[in-house]
């Protein structure tokens, strides 16, 4: 467990997160959700991929949890993907 690996570090590259969301509108829900989050600059939708990407940017250290937990909390899930190596 590092730094990289449990948090949304500040910067241009962002967190990938996996989703069970397939809607449109169910992925408008979560982005709203997320963007609550206190630090969060940008959350960007990819609706061409299967399962659907939601990349999450940031002003300051987000933990993964935070995030897990807003979108559990309007019914779906999120899961991150690796970290590249940077």
């Amino acid at each position: 467990m590092s730094l990289l690996s449990n948090n949304i570090i500040p910067g241009n590259h962002g967190r990938i997160f996996g989703t069970n969301a397939t809607e449109p509108a169910d992925l408008k829900i979560i982005k709203k959700s997320i963007l609550t989050l206190v630090g969060i600059k940008d959350v960007v939708i990819n609706n061409h991929t299967f399962p659907r990407e939601i990349t999450v940017y940031s002003t300051k250290i987000i933990t993964i949890e935070q995030v897990e937990s807003k979108v559990k909390s309007v019914g779906f899930h999120a899961i991150p993907k690796e970290s590249l190596d940077v």
